[in-house]
Order: structure tokens, then sequence, then C-alpha cells
């Protein structure tokens, strides 16, 4: 078993998921914040996610508050935002942080594999991680990286 399915986290609603419950599946990790530039994305990582679900594609948000203090609600407050302002339907899990010493597990895990332009950190909201199906992160897209402009990397994992 690969190390990325070793690792879990606690969902929006308070349920401890097991990243192993993905197996098979290619997972988009996304950091993501309510009152972001960044926040409309939402939309698009809906439509992803809706369009290649079928077909194996699973987004997970994991709403972060390092960046700005762009995430400052808890669980209700970002829960109103994804499903009733964006209709978010994929997973979310509860606040994480994904920089320094309180880092979450699973964010330690993705940049120490795919580092990026400041190695070992994150550099703001809605930076994404491509997992492959067999666990394998693949890919690391910047915040400014539309879900859009990733869809054809996503449909070539998903055919790969």
């Amino acid at each position: 078993m690969t190390p990325f399915y070793q690792l879990s986290a606690t969902s929006l609603s308070g349920q401890l998921i097991p990243m192993a419950d993905y197996a098979g599946k290619l997972v988009l990790v996304v950091n993501t914040a309510s009152h972001c530039g960044f926040t409309p994305q939402y939309a698009g990582l809906e439509s992803l996610y809706k369009k290649y679900a079928a077909q194996g594609l699973v987004v997970l948000g994991f709403p972060c508050n390092q960046f700005g203090k762009q995430e400052p609600g808890g669980a209700d407050a970002i829960a109103q935002t994804c499903h009733i302002n964006y209709g978010v339907s994929f997973p979310m899990f509860a606040k994480v942080e994904v920089n320094g010493a309180s880092a979450h597990p699973l964010f330690r895990y993705l940049k120490n594999e795919l580092p990026g332009v400041l190695g070992g950190r994150i550099k703001w909201n809605f930076t994404k991680f491509l997992i492959g199906r067999d666990g394998t992160p693949l890919e690391r897209f910047a915040p400014v990286t539309t879900p859009e402009k990733m869809e054809a990397v996503v449909v070539a994992a998903l055919e790969g």
C-alpha cells in the first residue's frame, strides 16, 4: 500500500476518512478557502468532479486559514459557502494547516513528494495535487491554474 493510502483525514462532518477509501480513483486534493480571490474555482472543481466522477475522479477539498485568514469560519460556515454558494458535492474535510509544524500529515506527504516552486511549502489557497489511481502523487498545480486548464491532464490520467 502506498503512503497516500496509509493517511486519513477528518471530514467536514467529523468522520475519520482513510485515504484508502479512494484506492483505484484519480484523486485531486485541493487546499481551499471561502474568502479568497480563487474561491470561484469551487465551481470549476465541481464541474470537473461531476464530469469525470463516473470515470473515477474524486476531488477532496481541505479548507485552510493560513493564507490571509481567508477561511475564518467553522464547519457550518464552510459548508454553507461550499454547498449553498457553489453547489459543491465532492467531499470536504475539516479545516487543516498545510504549512508549518502543525501541517496535516497528508499535506506534509504531498509537499515532500511534489515540492513545487517554494520547495516544501504551499504558496496559497487552491494549490492542487493530483494522485494517481495507484496512490502515487502525479502532479502539482499552482493556485492560478484553474480546473479548466487542468482538464486535459485529468483526462490523460484517467485514461492512462
